[in-house]
């Protein structure tokens, strides 16, 4: 499968703008959209996380099975 990187924007309708047109014409395609966080989201995500009742089990010092030293480094 190949791959085009471009940019774009989606309007209020749902649909994609992109900046520049493409060259390739005729051909169904897959779109992957990656959008930049909304840092304000991500922080409330991690509050509500870090208070939801069913993570409790992780401040129990039992969890603690593993330290910096265990494993091995990767290598590409």
């Amino acid at each position: 499968m190949k791959a085009i990187e471009t940019t774009g924007q989606i309007n209020q309708e749902g649909a994609i703008l992109l900046d520049q047109p493409l060259v390739v014409r005729g051909k169904k395609v897959k779109i992957i959209i990656l959008m930049e966080e909304d840092e304000k989201e991500e922080k409330e995500w991690l509050s509500t996380m870090s208070t939801n009742p069913a993570f409790d089990f992780l401040k129990d010092e039992q969890e603690d099975i593993y330290s910096i030293t265990d494993g091995k480094p990767l290598n590409d």
